[in-house]
């Protein structure tokens, strides 16, 4: 097939779903011919796209323009009745260069890589696949139950409300959609029992991300992971430092926790200041901090979709602490390839128990290590890609 995918910035294995779109377009390269177009932000202006022509026939990309304060956005939406999310990546540079390019070449199939760009207008007869990365007022509705503050959870519940119709007609529009999760799977399949939703699951980099005997575990190091640009990490992050650090510190004194991620904002560079904490910010590269702790922890309270931190850390042997939302879409097994906690007391007392036992932590790294290279390799998800196509060519696009 010829197939146009529509991302909203340029796929790179840098953070989640630039990751997922990057090893997804690559598998598309090679059974389809495959042409992008990527909003550029403001921060990948200038940058090359080069390492994507070996996958792709062309890489058009249109200037995402400057927005002002994102919390004056937010109230700009609210004042027009609109949501927010759902507005932020329609621009109409994109919708014209969209249909240049649709009545220039004449293309089987459009892909969007993701619900905040299903958005533009298309041909009728033109094939549509979306690749939910999460099911967006799923995501909205947890975010207002474990929010805090009434004008955050307020915010959130309107979202919700504005986002679940448009995003049900978002993928009723769709010839075949994606999830990452069975757990999804069922839960649009309750809402659309006549669509085709197939899974695609998340996966990682196995040849990257891989156990690193070069590095040596810091006693008493605990790491989390996380692109802080994304309210769910940033509310984990001070869920754990209110309510869970303390606890770990008390029990292990000399215990030490390394937050690593991208656009860290001024709640979480504050963290920096508490006794034992340190506030990575972006790195060139994540695995060297996994490998130097003996614990990754995933404290999440909301969320959707599953999470990438959780493969990355358990393709290099890490032993994982998550709450059971943090890792729910994965099929991992509790105790056996990861420690699920979610009462903050249980939480500090699998983390010390790790410190204390390293045959566990070894154990539990090696189970975890074989699930990944079973199930969630980006080959093996991306032949799941693939599969999914050729199922919805065979049987003209129907629920199978």
């Amino acid at each position: 097939m010829k197939i146009l995918v529509v991302a909203h910035s340029l796929p790179r294995p840098t953070w989640g779903a630039g990751t997922r779109n990057y090893h997804l377009l690559r598998a598309l390269g090679r059974d389809h011919d495959v042409s992008l177009l990527a909003l550029i932000r403001p921060d990948e202006r200038g940058q090359s796209a080069d390492y994507l022509r070996p996958h792709t026939r062309m890489v058009r990309q249109v200037d995402v323009p400057p927005t002002g304060p994102k919390r004056t956005q937010q109230v700009i939406a609210l004042a027009k009745g609109q949501s927010y999310l759902m507005a932020l990546q329609i621009l109409p540079a994109a919708q014209a260069a969209l249909d240049e390019e649709l009545s220039r070449h004449a293309y089987d199939a459009v892909l969007f890589e993701g619900l905040l760009v299903a958005g533009y207008r298309v041909p009728r007869q033109m094939r549509v696949i979306l690749d939910e990365h999460n099911i967006e007022h799923e995501l909205m509705w947890r975010s207002y139950q474990s929010g805090r503050g009434l004008m955050r959870r307020g915010f959130n519940w309107i979202e919700y409300r504005r986002i679940r119709p448009v995003e049900i007609s978002r993928c009723e529009r769709a010839d075949l959609v994606m999830v990452t999760s069975e757990r999804e799977r069922l839960l649009l399949h309750s809402l659309l029992p006549e669509k085709n939703v197939q899974v695609v699951p998340n996966g990682v980099d196995t040849q990257s991300f891989f156990p690193d005997t070069t590095v040596e575990e810091i006693p008493g190091r605990i790491v989390f992971t996380a692109s802080f640009d994304y309210y769910p990490n940033v509310q984990g992050a001070l869920h754990f430092a209110e309510h869970i650090w303390p606890l770990v510190q008390r029990a292990a004194p000399n215990a030490t926790w390394s937050l690593v991620g991208r656009n860290p904002p001024p709640d979480i560079a504050r963290l920096g200041n508490l006794p034992g904490v340190m506030v990575s910010g972006s790195v060139p590269a994540v695995q060297p901090h996994l490998a130097a702790a003996q614990v990754a922890i995933v404290p999440l309270l909301a969320g959707a979709g599953t999470r990438l931190k959780i493969l990355e850390a358990l393709a290099m042997r890490r032993a994982v602490v998550s709450t059971a939302l943090g890792c729910e879409g994965i099929d991992s097994i509790p105790g056996k390839h990861l420690v699920v906690a979610d009462e903050p007391e249980r939480f500090a007392e699998s983390i010390v128990e790790l410190f204390n036992d390293p045959a566990r932590r070894a154990t539990l790294g090696e189970e975890g290590r074989t699930l990944v290279e079973k199930h969630y390799s980006w080959d093996y998800c991306g032949s799941q890609l693939l599969a999914a196509l050729a199922r919805a060519q065979q049987t003209g696009w129907s629920v199978r």
